[in-house]
């Protein structure tokens, strides 16, 4: 075969997969339009909390489903500055900035934020001082944020994508805080929230969704060792006596009506390894698409969202009494 022959024969195919549109083809830019309707349509939204935030200048960064700070890391921000929220709290989305690789969301003020220098000026007179300048309502902000990370650019996508994709922080679809928590949770601790009991192994906030505020609190030592003890119901009917060392419950004692004394103290559930086996068996979050127009979403629906056809549509919304609310997205 000459050289002639086998130029004409390559070079169209080699033209035409270069040209044609393939599964790796990379989303484009985000558009105009669609950072203006995310701001329009995220700003002042109501959403639970499914990931831990502590308090301070120091939000977290989320990135191909995994966030950062995690794991005892996180633990040691938590427990040093205290929490900005938990998991099955409720938030508001209070300010979005897109930047050039990533989203930034803020709720509840954001983090603790400084007063300008001029804010501390004051004018003194014989009815007293006055600031020359108001203070910033958001001075004392206890709120955080999250930044929703991409490798180069904050590429194009739709409502429905964006809430996906924020999935690991935020819960966009639960009507009440239980809900929203016993997302976060593993089947095991879920079953046992649902049947209001304690397993041993839980923490302070797990105890509190399954059995409430406790009536009862005492706080004694023992073996060197300070616990607090959670008294739960009155005689003639069954009391638990809840132990908790730390924000770990260590021991279970159950009174019965008939004088019979259970006692748990062995662990029913690691936390550790809940929280593994957890992530493990959710569903890894996909990363956006590019979509043409009419093109159908994964659950057979146009293609509406943010880049879609359609308008920014989404569920509909309820308020924490059940009452419905406009949708925004």
């Amino acid at each position: 075969m000459s050289l002639r022959r086998v130029f004409l024969l390559f070079v169209p195919l080699l033209i035409g997969s270069v040209l044609a549109p393939g599964e790796n083809t990379p989303p484009p830019r985000i558009t105009r339009q669609t950072r203006q309707e995310i701001v329009r349509a995220f700003n002042s939204e109501l959403v639970y909390i499914r990931s831990p935030f502590p308090m301070g200048k120091t939000g977290l960064k989320l990135k191909n489903g995994v966030i950062t700070p995690s794991g005892p890391e996180l633990q040691q921000k938590m427990a040093l500055w205290g929490p900005a929220a938990k998991p099955g709290d409720q938030a508001r989305i209070t300010d979005i900035v897109i930047k050039d690789d990533h989203i930034h969301f803020e709720f509840n003020g954001g983090p603790v934020k400084k007063q300008k220098w001029y804010q501390h000026i004051q004018v003194g007179g014989s009815g007293g001082s006055t600031p020359i300048a108001p203070s910033d309502s958001n001075a004392n902000a206890r709120g955080s944020f999250v930044d929703l990370c991409f490798d180069k650019y904050v590429p194009e996508m739709t409502g429905p994508e964006l809430k996906q994709l924020l999935r690991p922080v935020f819960d966009f679809d639960s009507k009440s805080p239980v809900d929203a928590y016993l997302e976060t949770v593993p089947p095991k601790i879920r079953d046992a929230i649902k049947a209001h009991q304690v397993l041993v192994g839980m923490n302070r906030d797990m105890v509190l969704y399954s059995k409430g505020r406790p009536p009862k609190k005492i706080r004694e030592r023992a073996d060197e060792v300070e616990f607090e003890e959670w008294i739960y119901g009155d005689p003639p009917k069954d009391v638990d006596f809840v132990r908790l060392v730390g924000d770990e419950v260590v021991r279970v004692e159950t009174m019965k009506v008939n004088g019979q004394k259970v006692i748990r103290t062995e662990k029913e559930v690691d936390l550790g390894e809940a929280a593994l086996a957890q992530k493990q068996q959710e569903r890894p979050i996909n990363a956006p698409t590019l979509r043409r127009p009419g093109e159908e979403m994964p659950d057979g629906h146009p293609a509406g969202g943010i880049n879609g056809n359609g308008p920014v549509t989404g569920p509909q919304q309820t308020d924490p009494k059940g009452n419905p609310v406009p949708n925004l997205v």
